[in-house]
């Protein structure tokens, strides 16, 4: 049996640290299910082991429970995610400059508009090309 030149083996090496796939500014397959599964918890803080359990599927998660951490890790250095003392994740929320803006109904807004007032509206509320960018 033939072993493989020591060089061949090195550029197949994926590791972040290198350079490799952790580099990227895109968001890859598996921060995509993690994101979209805290998405549904809001503000609360979900344990990474619950995480791992939940954003993949069963046979992922038994092969390796510890699949989530380095996505998760990778997630909160880029400012996508939070954490607390305790390992648990959240998506981070969206800044509120203005602490005292109060929220306007459409028709209000409308009025106001036409009276050349500026009505505030929707700019606490993020989507997810605001994360995308960060």
């Amino acid at each position: 049996m033939r072993r493989r030149p020591k060089q061949r083996a090195k550029a197949l090496n994926f590791s972040t640290a290198g350079g490799g796939f952790g580099s990227l500014g895109s968001v890859d397959g598996d921060e995509r299910e993690i994101f979209n599964y805290l998405k549904t918890w809001g503000t609360t803080f979900i344990n990474a082991a619950e995480i791992a359990k939940r954003a993949g599927n069963k046979k992922r998660f038994f092969e390796d429970p510890n699949w989530a951490k380095p996505v998760l890790m990778r997630m909160a250095d880029r400012g996508i995610l939070e954490n607390d003392m305790m390992g648990r994740y959240r998506i981070k929320p969206v800044s509120r400059k203005d602490k005292h803006q109060r929220w306007v109904a459409p028709d209000i807004a409308k009025i106001l508009q036409e009276n050349g007032l500026d009505a505030g509206g929707d700019e606490n509320v993020a989507s997810d090309e605001y994360y995308e960018n960060l």
